[in-house]
């Protein structure tokens, strides 16, 4: 009503400096004070006073810091996640404000587990890159759950990696389906050798992926070890693709890898196909996004067109190999 004091929160948003929450966003990424104020071209007394005056208008202890300490607080975790989505939010003002509603530009930021390698994938991006040229990207390679991390902070518009665990915060839709085998190298015992079972590997060293566990993203590969009593000592568990295939081909052990990632390996002999191979163990990669975004018009328009690309085409047509018929390797 006219004449009514504003409300705490509107009188809140009246009167906080907005400059502030920048200020904290870059303290957080630079987690420093004075790094931040290097960054930001300000004294670190001007820093901290914004800091100070930051957490008296939240009323609250956003970062606890000392000589060689610094960490948010549970407060300043949320309130970094939401200074994020804002950052967002602003960025795509300019294109949500042209002329031209079809002139669509900006910057995504995408995060992918180690082992992506999708070719309707590719097509997709490709196809988005014609059709929205003055759209940049970039691409954060990390573990399967820091992928995860990054979308649920709105470091990343979308995350493509594999999942076993649902956040309730994110939407997850296979993008494709890829089968594992097992390979070994030269050097190792059943190297070149046809005619082998899957219980010819069974007491033999192995190497694989960290979420190679019945809990894990590659419960399936669990699954069949546990069935066919692999009983061979496990000598190294990694979070990316290229650590496992190093050691395998390093000698360690054998090991599990996609099939259609590895196929040059194959051709060129580093790399050589063990049982079983018929019915290998697949496992599904994920497109993973926020379920509430809050982003910039061009990254909430890349997932969405992607969704819309997955739903149209069938698994498939998603599958790698594709066509799997697998038969034992050629003899030398």
């Amino acid at each position: 009503m006219p004449g009514s004091p504003p409300s705490p929160r509107r009188r809140f948003v009246w009167e906080i400096d907005w400059n502030l929450l920048r200020t904290f966003t870059v303290i957080v990424e630079e987690q420093s004070l004075t790094a931040a104020g290097h960054r930001l071209l300000l004294k670190q007394p001007t820093i901290s006073n914004a800091l100070r005056r930051l957490e008296s208008h939240m009323a609250c202890r956003l970062i606890d810091r000392s000589a060689n300490h610094f960490r948010m607080t549970p407060a300043g975790e949320r309130l970094y996640a939401e200074c994020l989505a804002m950052l967002n939010i602003v960025t795509g003002l300019p294109d949500l404000i042209k002329d031209d509603p079809d002139l669509v530009a900006g910057h995504v930021e995408m995060a992918f587990a180690s082992h992506i390698e999708c070719p309707f994938l590719d097509r997709y991006l490709a196809d988005f890159h014609k059709t929205f040229p003055r759209v940049t990207f970039s691409t954060t390679v990390s573990a399967s759950q820091d992928v995860i991390n990054a979308v649920l902070s709105g470091q990343a518009c979308l995350g493509i990696c594999l999942a076993h665990e649902r956040h309730p915060d994110l939407d997850y839709t296979v993008l494709y389906r890829e089968h594992f085998g097992f390979f070994c190298a030269p050097g190792h015992p059943l190297f070149g050798k046809t005619g082998l079972e899957t219980r010819d590997l069974a007491s033999l060293d192995y190497v694989s992926f960290k979420t190679d566990h019945l809990g894990g993203a590659l419960a399936p590969v669990a699954r069949l070890r546990q069935r066919e009593n692999f009983t061979g000592q496990i000598l190294g568990l990694f979070s990316n693709l290229e650590e496992v295939r190093r050691l395998i081909k390093a000698g360690f052990g054998f090991g599990p890898l996609p099939i259609h990632v590895v196929t040059a390996d194959i051709e060129a002999r580093q790399l050589w196909q063990l049982p079983p191979y018929e019915n290998p163990p697949a496992a599904d990669v994920y497109l993973v996004t926020k379920r509430v975004s809050r982003g910039s018009r061009v990254e909430t328009l890349l997932p969405d067109r992607l969704a819309a690309a997955i739903e149209a085409a069938p698994l498939s047509e998603r599958t790698y190999p594709q066509g799997l018929v697998m038969a034992m390797p050629a003899a030398e």
